[in-house]
């Protein structure tokens, strides 16, 4: 993974990502209590904006805080920091703890002055052979929290997940329980069976998916029949196409799970036409601006 990009802001200034320091009594680093979003940018702007915002200010009601700036502020802001890594493609990590306080207290202390932490990396253009050839997942146990629907940062379970598939030369981690598709490690999944595009629907158990709402819209559009339905774990393994949705790489094709071929083992028709809709999205809206007008 590259290494983030130089310039970062922290609690109300711009400065290098080397000299921004945090307390070790940040509620952020010693409860996760913490919520975050990645933005992917295209040409210096970023995509998917009002959903990503939308996301954050529930993560954070969720968590009983409220947004510590408006939206506008926030277009302001993340504008300013692309700008100040020097614009072009890069992702935009943004983090918003409950703050640090005089000691480690669990309870809630509704006074506290939120930490904001916002830094910027490289986004490294989608290898070919990844778009044309699919990707591997394995799939395994969900057991992470009950409120996945929360971007909490305590993602100590993802990242073990994610950890097995690596180590099994898979690059996703899809999520079972109780017999059914969940999601995945840091993705969203989706089925394909006879042309229809198949989602798990929303709940406590999975975080709402900027990606994957983009895709049914794109579907939608399409002509491309989509069903919201509980997803049993043999019509996973028996999918025509599994798809996984990731906000810093849009649509990837699983061709093999659990070392099985999906489908022929090639990205299917509906995994392309995705991919070509999501770069016909971005280019309709580059130069636009990132909030409606009134």
């Amino acid at each position: 993974m590259a290494a983030a990009l130089p310039v970062c802001w922290l609690n109300g200034a711009f400065l290098p990502l080397a000299e921004a320091r945090i307390s070790p009594l940040d509620r952020g680093f010693l409860f996760a209590d913490a919520v975050y979003e990645v933005l992917p940018v295209y040409g210096g702007r970023p995509f998917l904006f009002v959903e990503h915002m939308a996301r954050l200010e529930r993560s954070l009601g969720e968590i009983r805080m409220s947004s510590p700036l408006t939206r506008p502020a926030w277009a302001t802001l993340l504008t300013e920091l692309v700008a100040r890594n020097g614009g072009g493609d890069m992702y935009l990590y943004v983090q918003v703890s409950r703050g640090a306080e005089e000691g480690r207290n669990h309870a809630l202390d509704r006074a506290l002055a939120p930490t904001v932490f916002l830094m910027a990396a490289p986004l490294a253009p989608l290898d070919p052979t990844v778009r044309d050839a699919g990707v591997s997942a394995v799939t395994l146990p969900d057991q992470r929290w009950g409120r996945c629907d929360i971007k909490s940062t305590a993602l100590l379970a993802n990242v073990l997940a994610k950890s097995v598939a690596a180590d099994r030369g898979a690059t996703e981690a899809i999520l079972l329980a109780d017999g059914h598709l969940r999601e995945g490690s840091s993705s969203s999944v989706l089925v394909v069976r006879g042309g229809r595009l198949f989602a798990p629907p929303y709940g406590a158990e999975i975080l709402p998916g900027t990606t994957r709402d983009l895709a049914i819209r794109l579907c939608a559009r399409a002509g491309i029949t989509v069903e919201v339905a509980p997803i049993r774990e043999a019509a996973l393994r028996a999918a025509d196409e599994i798809l996984l949705g990731f906000a810093t790489r849009g649509i990837l094709a699983v061709t093999r799970l659990d070392g099985a071929a999906v489908g022929d083992g090639r990205p299917g028709p509906v995994a392309r036409r995705l991919q070509e809709l999501f770069a016909a999205h971005r280019a309709e809206l580059a130069g636009t601006p990132l909030l409606p007008a009134d």
